[in-house]
């Protein structure tokens, strides 16, 4: 636990801890962190991950996946300094896979092409192309709950058992089944920065955090035209042109 209320820490912190008792200790203190992925809402943020340097963001063929939720991700991501990774799970499922790569499309042309995978039915071996693209960072994986994550973490670390729970069909969405972050190591582990953090899902992601200079520059294919804005404080929103 912290020393003090205000104190958060993060996945993958790296702290100085004291001993206090029986499988108990106190944290004095942490190293400066390389970069901190969170969300926000006004006046409180949430703490995904610390020390990390790419996200993958994990969506599916069933159920549908919230696209803004996916740009949120992406912006906060690039706002962070981190790589960007777009996962498309249940690719065994047709004609739905055709449908979601249609909606990924803008996400394709803005320089996140989807992997598209299978957890459940790995035949063409994608599991070990993204087991490439994850050697070598320490790579925070998000998405709705029912996209398949948990399945994802058991497919590239067999011995995780990760649980996994159905579909909610009232809902169109997945039942929670991981409730805190939790990190996995690649071969090398840490040391060769190579780990997944699985986090909870999410329904949301806030971007209180981030002011509209931030924002706009946090959509990596709207950069080319943010110095070109008629006014030095356009918002890009009831501005002439």
């Amino acid at each position: 636990m912290p020393r003090g209320r205000q104190v958060q820490y993060a996945c993958v912190d790296r702290v100085t801890a004291v001993p206090t008792g029986p499988g108990e200790a106190v944290i004095e203190a942490a190293d400066p962190r390389s970069t901190l992925f969170f969300r926000s809402v006004a006046h409180r943020a949430k703490l995904v991950a610390a020390n990390a340097s790419q996200v993958a963001v994990v969506v599916a063929a069933d159920p549908s996946f919230n696209d803004e939720l996916v740009a949120r991700v992406l912006a906060a991501a690039e706002c962070a300094g981190m790589r960007s990774l777009i996962v498309l799970n249940k690719s065994d499922l047709e004609p739905e896979t055709i449908q979601a790569l249609a909606r990924l499309e803008p996400f394709a042309r803005a320089g996140y092409p989807p992997l598209v995978v299978s957890a459940l039915r790995d035949a063409g071996g994608a599991i070990e192309d993204l087991r490439e693209q994850l050697r070598g960072d320490t790579t925070v994986l998000v998405g709705q709950s029912g996209m398949g994550k948990s399945t994802l973490i058991n497919a590239l670390f067999p011995e995780a058992n990760a649980a996994t729970r159905e579909i909610s069909t009232f809902l169109a969405s997945g039942k929670h089944t991981t409730t805190h972050a939790r990190l996995y190591r690649l071969e090398g582990g840490l040391d060769a920065g190579s780990a997944v953090i699985d986090c909870p899902g999410l329904q949301d992601f806030g971007l209180a955090h981030l002011d509209w200079r931030q924002l706009a520059a946090g959509f990596r294919e709207f950069r080319p035209f943010i110095d070109r804005c008629r006014f030095p404080d356009c918002r890009h929103q009831s501005e002439p042109g």
